[in-house]
């Protein structure tokens, strides 16, 4: 079901979690960076994306495209939110944030190993991407106004700092220097664990004292992850309920496998430990979304 390198992702992943937890004081050398890592993170995941095919693209799909965004960014954050705080209220924050995230950028890789429609999976990442510090600090101010002050400006700041610069970043090393991208290109996997080690040991090392004294807070969150790749699956399927097998596998994709490093380093910035450790621990349903689209597909077929 899993690549070995997805194996070793996860394991990177709570290895430093757990690191930065139980060691907080040599970790914490890291706590003024997870900004300029996230950013170079992306900045190697946007390399094999090439954004002259998007246009094509979004004509062969305008219709799906338009709906499928509408409905990731904006209507479905609004429902998990109110339902989580009806039966999870203390996860509700998080979860509005993982559900209002751009779609992840291997996202087109996980529709490869489903069968799914790669060119929609592929524009979504692109749309989502750009429309997210947009979308997401509004859904945030409109929904969190009564409960804390946030600066929407900031969190527009931040979010268009962390997406917009790598894509420039990447798209201007690609005409420039292109044997550079190569050389990039075939470090990316290694380089990319690196950095989100040094991510997690810079963001749970900031909360190592609060996880010490609430070590069930790890379980919950798994609960509450776990719960919400199931909401995904449902929602993708029930999206496109009328279309292809392919298309309603994209949207799962579309809206399960997201930027959730994205989302560790936002509520890192802008709210307390909760929210940060449910999007790391989101990474495991993350990937074990592949098993039931694979069963869905067989079933359909």
């Amino acid at each position: 079901m899993f690549r070995l390198n997805d194996l070793i992702l996860l394991l990177v992943i709570f290895s430093s979690m757990l690191t930065g937890i139980l060691f907080p004081e040599p970790a914490s050398i890291f706590q003024p960076y997870p900004l300029f890592l996230m950013m170079f993170l992306l900045f190697l995941s946007f390399l094999p994306i090439e954004l002259n095919d998007i246009r094509q693209l979004i004509r062969n799909n305008g219709s799906t495209v338009i709906w499928l965004a509408c409905f990731k960014m904006i209507l479905l954050p609004i429902m998990v939110y109110f339902l989580f705080i009806q039966v999870a209220p203390a996860y509700a924050i998080g979860a509005l944030l993982l559900t209002g995230v751009s779609t992840g950028v291997v996202a087109p890789f996980i529709s490869g190993l489903v069968d799914a429609d790669g060119p929609l999976v592929l524009v979504m990442v692109v749309i989502t991407s750009f429309a997210v510090p947009f979308t997401l600090p509004m859904l945030v101010k409109i929904l969190l106004e009564q409960e804390m002050t946030l600066s929407l400006l900031h969190m527009m700041r931040m979010l268009l700092l962390v997406i917009v610069v790598p894509v420039i970043m990447g798209e201007t090393l690609k005409r420039l220097w292109p044997k550079i991208v190569g050389g990039l290109m075939k470090h990316r996997y290694p380089m990319s664990l690196a950095v989100f080690a040094l991510i997690n040991l810079a963001v749970f090392s900031k909360y190592s004292a609060f996880f010490y004294k609430h070590p069930a807070i790890i379980v919950k969150a798994g609960l509450a992850a776990f719960a919400l790749g199931g909401i995904y699956f449902l929602a993708g399927l029930a999206g496109l309920l009328k279309s292809s097998v392919k298309k309603q596998l994209s949207a799962v994709i579309t809206i399960g496998n997201v930027n959730n490093v994205l989302i560790l380093v936002f509520a890192a910035e802008f709210f307390g430990p909760l929210e940060p450790t449910l999007a790391a621990i989101y990474m495991v349903p993350f990937f074990g979304l592949i098993l039931p689209m694979r069963v869905y597909a067989r079933i359909r077929d």
